[in-house]
């Protein structure tokens, strides 16, 4: 990846080929950019039939990038990456860095969705628990009659274990040609099957949704809105689910927060600068 900083506002979106200016948070270019600009830099990379890879960076993600092998090499190969967090929000912050909003894949599958329908763009629903891509293709159908469902599958528990399942994947998206393909596997499972599902087919725009299938279907409830302005989203999360992400929030999100912030306040403050970073090395 590279560490670009510039503290530009303004994003270019009338062309695939310009990029949004960024701010490097550990290494990771996070565009500075709105949920409209990031759905709008999309739905013009289609028309112009370039595909591409979003990546949705929250703390965790951060964390991992990090400290976890291997992580920051897989996304290395993603498109464009945006803040989904207010943690993240906070960081730039310190460095200089006004940040819109937070970009999260929650409030994206709305957001794209909608952009995909009015503009003829066509989607692929892939992960999520037992049912909910379906259930979450019909939802947003509901909400968005002109939507183009190019499909959804759900694979079984294991299935990146399974070549047979792997290569039925990989054909149901070069077969289908789906324009957004989005991903609701969790981090970073859902990385590593974008990553070989646009060696196989690079046209479409993949996003990793992690638990935003269940959001639309209401199977899990997203934190009120003060809780994700207040940046405790996760607080809400914990609650639900104490068992499965008590040691994910509190053993190594804390900590890494702490250490992020310290990072970033003691950084040099940046300037700002007008002119658009290039696009991430692969």
């Amino acid at each position: 990846m590279t560490n670009v900083d510039h503290a530009a506002s303004t994003v270019d979106t009338n062309s695939s080929d310009s990029s949004s200016p960024t701010v490097d948070l550990m290494g990771v270019p996070i565009s500075i950019v709105s949920r409209k600009e990031s759905v709008d830099k999309i739905i013009v990379s289609l028309d112009e039939k370039v595909g591409g890879w979003l990546c949705t960076v929250n703390l965790d993600i951060l964390r991992q990038v990090c400290h976890v092998k291997g992580v920051r090499e897989l996304l290395a190969y993603a498109t464009d990456y945006v803040a989904d967090g207010r943690p993240i929000l906070w960081a730039a912050s310190l460095k200089g860095v006004r940040l819109p909003e937070r970009v999260c894949g929650s409030d994206l599958i709305y957001d794209l969705t909608e952009a995909a329908a009015k503009h003829g763009k066509s989607v692929f629903f892939l992960g999520g628990n037992s049912g909910t891509a379906d259930a979450a293709a019909v939802e947003l159908k509901r909400c968005y009659p002109q939507l183009q469902v190019a499909g959804t599958y759900c694979p079984e528990f294991g299935f990146e274990k399974n070549p047979d399942t792997m290569q039925q994947i990989r054909s149901m998206i070069i077969e289908l040609k789906p324009d957004i393909v989005y991903v609701a596997l969790g981090f970073p499972k859902q990385e590593k099957l974008i990553k070989e599902l646009r060696d196989a087919n690079s046209d479409p725009w993949y996003i990793g949704v992690g638990i935003s299938f269940s959001f639309v279907t209401g199977e899990v409830q997203r934190a009120p809105q003060w809780m994700q302005l207040t940046g405790i989203e996760w607080l809400h999360r914990l609650l639900q689910e104490p068992g499965r992400l008590w040691k994910r929030y509190l053993v190594h999100d804390v900590p890494f927060a702490i250490e992020l912030l310290w990072k970033c306040y003691w950084s040099p403050r940046i300037q700002p600068d007008p002119t658009p970073s290039p696009a991430p090395a692969k």
